[in-house]
């Protein structure tokens, strides 16, 4: 019921809608509030239509008077003047055609209304308007002028949408909205609410989260499609940055994290336009059909989880029960028809990991993640990698591709699989040792037998001597080395500089051999015919 105002207030309306005020004027001026004052004015305009105006009723100062304008308050009206019962009006018959109805003020903003429409077009929102009137159009009006002028624009001019049906297991949607109060922590909170429609049968799948973030919204899906026993072509989402790290209509940068759970499950993430609710209709129905229908006046004194285990019962008793408003059927019955087209599932649950980037080190090949090192293939030494981890795998991958994948170690080891690396940059002590003793026994058998007589004799040391003693086949060849070792044995001797001393004699050996070879023929050697024939000389 709207307030009625006194006579006396009455007249000064009348006088200032005469006078050509605005609503908001008056409301500024004598405080009345606006929606009354409209209502008032209606009101004298249908009497300035008629011809007729209402005026305050004359007060007389004599008493007797008074009386007397009382007893002509109750007599009985005559002609065709007609007056409502227990009321007095005095009509004043004009002379004079009626007045035009005052025109209501103009906005500061309507001169601008081209522009303020091409912005609009373009999805500036009012502020945005506001501040490229004020430095592009010199506009000086208020912010609140702009935003009611706009608000008029839109409600002239209602944007038509095309309604979209789908084939059975053709799309779902995906939106949040606002839970019941759950206790948490002594006070009533809102968790979100998670909410996936398939869009042909309406069948959904609603839960109540704490969270919004990556890990959260991809294990609601996982359980609302196992819920659905299948998987849809397409799940159109809102975009938020659990989904969405960069919203654009054309091309948007999906979480990578959302992208492979689509991969692995087999659907297309498809992002709806920004701010544009429209694009997802059905869920954004079942959302509030739920937050009417289930939650309305409910409060949750335990967790989540009580929460959950209601939203389910109500699920399987009224939502898929009931007969939709739009399709005219029962909700279950048109699952039962949409479940043999969605994919089947996959086998795996979807590992869900987080997502970071590291430099390989240019020292040893390795990066380091959560405190633990893990080696990567030398060819990407000083190159950035994206690291995909959880509690249990490490996944490395290099534009794109995946270039290493361990499991997790504590925190300050070193993972012990280094089969990417070369063999002689991934041994232990023990490894490397047996290495060595390999390449001796390919050598040969006398540099064997001292390299572990030197083991037996030396220790731990020795194995240094041994490298050092392997590292010369590089200047000498295997036989004089093996010559060598013989020699070593021979005097007890397992020294790495009394090898090297042994081939560098074997060596100078070698050369004097070669530069001075035994002549067959010269003019101090007699031939064997000569010495035969002093042999036969000297028996006669």
């Amino acid at each position: 019921m709207g307030n009625t105002l006194k006579m006396d207030k009455i007249d000064v309306l009348n006088g200032l809608f005469e006078a050509g005020w605005s609503n908001r004027k008056i409301n500024n001026t004598i405080g009345i509030n606006r929606r009354t004052i409209s209502r008032y004015r209606t009101k004298w305009k249908e009497h300035n239509a008629t011809g007729t105006l209402q005026v305050r009723a004359p007060v007389s100062q004599n008493p007797a008077n008074s009386e007397h304008q009382r007893q002509n308050q109750n007599a009985p009206l005559t002609g065709d003047v007609k007056c409502p019962p227990g009321e007095v009006v005095y009509f004043e018959v004009p002379t004079d055609p009626p007045p035009e109805p005052v025109e209501q003020s103009r906005s500061k903003a309507a001169p601008f209304k081209n522009q303020i429409k091409e912005k609009l077009e373009k999805g500036q929102h009012a502020r945005s308007i506001y501040q490229d009137l004020y430095l592009e159009e010199e506009y000086r009006g208020s912010y609140d002028s702009v935003k009611r002028f706009i608000r008029r624009l839109r409600n002239h001019h209602k944007k038509l949408y095309a309604r979209m049906e789908t084939l059975p297991g053709e799309e779902a949607q995906v939106d949040f909205g606002q839970g019941a109060p759950t206790l948490k922590n002594g006070r009533y909170r809102r968790p979100w609410l998670f909410v996936m429609t398939l869009s042909h049968s309406r069948k959904s799948f609603e839960k109540v989260v704490w969270s919004q973030d990556v890990e959260t919204f991809i294990s609601c899906h996982e359980e609302a499609l196992r819920a659905f026993g299948g998987v849809p072509e397409i799940i159109k989402i809102d975009n938020l940055k659990s989904a969405v790290l960069h919203a654009h209509l054309y091309e948007p940068v999906l979480n990578p994290n959302y992208k492979s759970f689509g991969e692995h499950y087999g659907f297309v993430p498809l992002p709806c336009k920004v701010r544009t609710p429209e694009h997802k209709g059905k869920v954004e129905s079942g959302v509030k059909y739920v937050q009417n229908n289930a939650l309305q006046g409910k409060r949750f004194e335990g967790s989540l989880d009580e929460q959950n285990a209601y939203l389910r019962k109500w699920n399987r008793t009224w939502a898929t029960t009931r007969i939709h408003g739009t399709t005219k059927r029962q909700v279950g019955q048109m699952f039962k028809e949409e479940q043999p087209h969605l994919k089947a599932l996959p086998e795996t649950v979807f590992v869900f990991f987080k997502i970071g980037k590291r430099k390989v080190s240019c020292g040893d090949s390795h990066i380091e993640v959560n405190g633990a090192y893990y080696p990567i293939p030398p060819k990407y030494m000083g190159r950035q990698v994206v690291v995909h981890f959880n509690s249990k795998w490490v996944k490395i991958l290099f534009n794109g591709k995946t270039i290493q994948w361990l499991s997790t170690v504590e925190k300050g080891r070193f993972h012990p699989d280094k089969s990417c690396l070369p063999a002689n940059k991934a041994m232990d002590r023990n490894s490397w040792q047996n290495h060595l003793l390999k390449r001796c026994t390919a050598l040969g058998k006398n540099v064997r037998d001292w390299a572990d007589l030197t083991v037996v004799e030396r220790g731990l040391p020795a194995y240094r001597s041994i490298q050092g003693v392997l590292n010369l086949t590089k200047k000498y060849s295997v036989q004089l080395l093996n010559r060598a070792c013989y020699l070593a044995v021979e005097r007890n001797t397992f020294s790495y500089h009394l090898i090297r001393h042994y081939l560098e004699e074997l060596s100078l050996q070698e050369q004097i051999q070669t530069c001075l070879p035994l002549k067959q023929e010269s003019e101090i050697i007699r031939s064997p015919q000569a010495y035969a024939k002093l042999f036969e000389e000297d028996r006669q």
